[in-house]
């Protein structure tokens, strides 16, 4: 079973940044996907961005594209989201999740999540 440890949320003001963490433990897939979703309460869940062990491919939310980024250590265990410039629209808890192979945000795909990471940013 895979496990997540999350971590790097806040609270900060518009136009700064964090950096969230997601180490995973236990994975045994082949090549797998790691995604960052966002939920806010009453509202669907959102990926935000995601990238594939195998070749590094990366993919982004239009409204996150310039903003964040997403990468992983060479271990392949961390993937890391760095988020600049940030609005208060992406305040939300934020989750990790894997996949096998390579499903971008088709939630349904994904199998294990970490436990979250709040990101509140103040205007």
């Amino acid at each position: 079973e895979v496990q997540f440890v999350e971590s790097g949320g806040g609270l900060v003001q518009a136009g700064g940044s964090l950096r969230l963490s997601c180490t995973a433990s236990g994975i045994t897939f082949d090549d797998y996907t790691i995604g960052w979703f966002r939920q806010v309460p009453g509202k669907e869940t959102e990926g935000v961005s995601c990238i594939k062990r195998s070749d590094g491919t990366t993919y982004y939310e239009d409204s996150v594209k310039g903003r964040f980024t997403i990468s992983s250590d060479n271990a392949n265990t961390t993937v890391y989201l760095q988020m600049d410039n940030l609005k208060p629209e992406d305040t939300a808890k934020y989750y990790c999740g894997i996949a096998a192979g390579y499903v971008q945000f088709l939630m349904g795909g994904y199998d294990y999540w970490g436990q979250g990471a709040q990101v509140t940013v103040s205007s």
